[in-house]
């Protein structure tokens, strides 16, 4: 090979800035949030501490098993509203069950693989039915969200000594001074578990170059032979298998399940990806990308709640102002990459 050709080969400095463009959005919701702490630290005060970490971890772990099973979805170009009224649906069928005397483990089981069964109908009425996802998952949405509401409209308390209670047990890390310790329960570590087992599979596996594939040019993963079809099912497949690990996590947490659960949620795992840098239009995004955006969510509602000036209704407002924002870089990214 001559010098000549080897310099051909090496990657131009417009390739090298296309491959940064990519990350762009990415890179914002970490400067975003490293703001927000500073800013909390200067305006508040002890932000920057164990207990607070521990207390964004613990409260989050559901969005941000959520946000992982959506940044699978939309990464293929797609979309999936039904996660929230899923999310209702097998928590309150959970703790039916749990009270009437079924193994706890069991029903665990249960809520996940119905949350499963709701993304497999999804993908077969997306693939097979040319169903637009939109429509698809919004069917999906309602039926969770009516058969949750046919099995209980009141509160359904898990009993404080259900074996499921244990993922909400805390375990202390670092003893810190008086009350800043750092704590984590089983539920963060699943949520850890979760993001690290999507990573490999997005990056280390041919369903995840598949995925890629699918949100870059679904026509051209098919001419390439990538077993398009299979892998659009199997995206709704696991964003309900997580919406299902999710409501685990969450009811285990709270210990309790209501038809009303989870209303919203599946806009905020959307937010959560977009800011995170996850392209709504397919093929660019990042798992850690989606923690850091429901990170960012779910810091911003520490900061509501400390400056206590700002109403809770307040928190959709500046949610949707930086979802605005992120989805208009994602425009000015795909513009200058098109140049």
């Amino acid at each position: 090979m001559s010098l000549a050709t080897a310099e051909q080969m090496k990657p131009s400095f417009l390739d090298r800035m296309k491959l940064r463009l990519d990350v762009l959005p990415t890179l914002a919701a970490v400067v975003i949030f490293i703001g927000m702490v500073i800013y909390g630290e200067v305006a508040y005060g002890r932000i920057v501490q164990m207990n607070t970490v521990s207390n964004l971890l613990i409260n989050n772990s559901h969005l941000i098993i959520l946000a992982v099973g959506l940044t699978f979805v939309i990464l293929t170009g797609g979309i999936d509203l039904s996660v929230g009224a899923v999310i209702a649906f097998t928590s309150v069928a959970g703790v039916l069950l749990i009270n009437s005397g079924w193994n706890a483990w069991l029903v665990v089981v249960l809520m996940i693989l119905i949350g499963g069964a709701f993304g497999l109908v999804s993908g077969v009425l997306i693939q097979y039915f040319n169903v637009q996802p939109f429509i698809a998952t919004l069917s999906m949405m309602f039926l969770a969200r009516g058969l949750a509401s046919m099995l209980s409209t009141v509160p359904e308390r898990l009993a404080d000594d259900s074996p499921i209670r244990v993922l909400a047990t805390q375990f202390k890390l670092v003893d810190g001074p008086k009350v800043n310790d750092l704590v984590i329960t089983p539920g963060v570590i699943i949520a850890v578990v979760v993001v690290a087992v999507a990573w490999f599979v997005l990056h280390r596996t041919r369903t995840g170059r598949t995925v890629y594939a699918i949100g870059g040019s679904e026509p051209s993963a098919a001419l390439m032979g990538l077993p398009v079809h299979a892998t659009k099912m199997w995206v709704y497949v696991i964003s309900g298998l997580l919406a299902g690990v999710a409501s685990v996590v969450y009811t285990a947490r709270l210990g309790i399940a209501q038809n009303i659960t989870g209303i919203g949620w599946e806009l905020d795992a959307i937010a959560a990806t977009v800011i995170g840098g996850t392209l709504l239009t397919g093929g660019v995004g990042y798992v850690l990308g989606s923690v850091i955006g429901a990170l960012v969510l779910g810091l911003m509602n520490v900061l509501i709640t400390r400056d206590g000036s700002v109403p809770p209704e307040a928190t959709t407002i500046i949610t949707g102002a930086i979802l605005l924002a992120f989805v208009l870089l994602q425009r000015a990214v795909l513009a200058k990459q098109r140049d």
